[in-house]
């Protein structure tokens, strides 16, 4: 005996909603979207034209796409064809892949994930899933939509900039010399600008149509062929300075899009040339990608950021900012790894936010190790006489304060050093093991008592009961996301090009992992 089994009976259509399980991940985007305030969807209104599918709703079969893994514009227009809980919320419509791709790329759409992030927080706050103490930083490399062999590297370019400067000068020291063009009035007397190029250009164009009139003018075939032989420099010059004005124009073009990185793809201008954990060669391939950066609570993102740079050292102080300015008040406690440990980051956390750092620095567990513990030749070990500020070195030779030093790096950060001095090193027989100066020099330290001071704060801390149990959760905490993210979401490449439409991608990606995590232990 089976069950009724008819294909010409009419079934009455049912309300879409009772095929859904209770506790469907499709509810929990559906409930997240509509706590948005109305009036963060306002910037999507227009007065004119056919009216727009509804931003809530698109949202809703975005993020419900990529909960499920499905990245794809046509394959998320397919899934609105065949998946119950995306007909669901998009309630009967069908935006086509165009529509789809063209929604999740607006930059008003940034403001629309933001206010997802905050809605998830206070959703998390109010079911007491996170206690809000401390939350943990960390960051990824993520791979771009870019071509793996279209990179420019600063380095390339300076040197081609460098050696076009010095031959345009050549060259137009050349033509004043031999009186083809007259003195132009230069900007600078180190490089011709490439509006100063243009005129060099148009000033030998002008004697190279001269040319041609008085050849087309004489008749004497003698004439005509010295006036073709004066006329050849001129040419090769105007050929010459053209090449120079389209490079110039390049390289300038290229220091533009570089900033302060050292490399750019020419696939997707933002990307940055990058060494990633899937190194499959073991060769140290670069691949153009992204920093990822993620402040999380409970293994729940909570907040993110794109950077361009590949080192997590800059990017601590801006995404703090970027928190506190779009997401929500900074906890007591940021905890970081080594990786953001410095003097800088720990100067901005301590004094310019009034929070406390647990963020261990590049030689903390290093420190630990009975061998750095007892390596004489080691400053840190050194006995330091405070009143008469001077270290005993190994030879028991006195090591004296000589002048301060102030240093400033690139990024305009400034570090005051004490630099000290031993007062004899010749004849030493620990000399070699304890300095590579060379011989008639003497050992010299380099002291940063601010630094020194900070790295004493972070020790203190990490040995207390209470703040040492919290920095053992980032472990726990924050790189679970990143494995939920690429192993769970398979989410390892992004599809767009361009760090705005990126930050919108990677933002539906985070908020995805966390609705996924949120329905599961519901």
């Amino acid at each position: 005996m089976f069950k009724n089994y008819n294909m010409n009976q009419i079934v009455l259509p049912l309300e879409l909603e009772v095929k859904l399980q209770n506790n469907d991940i499709a509810f929990h985007v559906h409930h997240l979207v509509e706590s948005i305030p109305q009036e963060a969807f306002e910037p999507f209104l227009r007065n004119e034209g056919c009216p727009a599918y509804h931003p809530r709703m698109m949202l809703k079969i975005i993020l419900c796409a990529y909960t499920q893994s499905v990245f794809s514009g046509r394959k998320i227009e397919a899934l609105l064809k065949d998946s119950i809980r995306m007909m669901w919320l998009a309630q009967g419509y069908e935006p086509s892949y165009r529509t789809i791709n063209r929604f999740r790329v607006q930059s008003e759409v940034k403001d629309l994930i933001r206010q997802c992030f905050i809605q998830f927080r206070c959703q998390l706050v109010e079911e007491k899933l996170i206690d809000q103490e401390a939350i943990f930083i960390d960051g990824t490399k993520i791979e771009a939509n870019a071509n793996k062999f279209t990179f420019v590297w600063k380095k390339s370019i300076e040197k081609y900039h460098e050696s076009l400067i010095e031959k345009s000068n050549q060259l137009y020291n050349e033509l004043l010399e031999n009186e083809i063009i007259p003195e132009i009035e230069r900007e600078s007397d180190e490089q011709l600008s490439v509006e100063e190029l243009a005129q060099m250009v148009q000033k030998v164009d002008d004697i190279v149509s001269e040319y041609d009139k008085e050849i087309d003018a004489s008749s004497d075939v003698t004439e005509r062929k010295i006036l073709r032989s004066e006329r050849k420099y001129p040419k090769q010059v105007r050929k010459q300075l053209i090449d120079f004005v389209l490079r110039k124009q390049k390289y300038l073009r290229d220091l533009e899009i570089f900033g302060t990185r050292n490399s750019y793809s020419k696939t997707d201008f933002d990307a940055t040339f990058m060494r990633m954990k899937d190194d499959y060669m073991q060769n140290g391939q670069l691949k153009a990608g992204y920093n990822v950066q993620i402040a999380t609570e409970g293994q729940y993102a909570l907040a993110y950021n794109l950077f361009s740079n590949p080192t997590d050292t800059r990017t601590l102080i801006p995404f703090l900012d970027e928190i506190e300015q779009h997401y929500f008040e900074l906890p007591k406690h940021i905890v970081a790894d080594a990786g953001y440990g410095s003097e800088q980051n720990y100067n901005d956390i301590l004094s310019n936010r009034k929070r406390e750092a647990l963020i261990t620095y590049n030689t903390y567990l290093k420190e630990q190790k009975k061998k750095y513990k007892q390596n004489e030749f080691n400053p840190d070990n050194w006995q330091y006489n405070e009143d008469n500020d001077t270290y005993i070195c190994p030879n028991q030779q006195h090591v004296v304060f000589k002048y301060h030093s102030v240093r400033t790096d690139k990024a305009g950060f400034t570090r005051e050093f004490k630099i000290y001095e031993s007062e004899d090193c010749s004849g030493c027989p620990f000399r070699s093991l304890c300095t590579k100066a060379k011989e008639g020099n003497n050992r010299k330290l380099m002291v940063n008592e601010k630094w020194e001071q900070q790295k004493e704060y972070v020790r203190a801390k990490l040995s207390e009961e209470k703040t040492s149990a919290i920095y053992r959760k980032r472990k726990i905490d924050v790189e679970p996301v990143f494995g939920f993210l690429k192993a769970n979401l398979r989410f390892t490449r992004f599809s767009v090009r361009g760090k705005s439409k990126v930050e919108n991608e990677m933002g539906l990606a985070l908020m995805a992992v966390n609705l996924r995590k949120f329905t599961a232990i519901n």
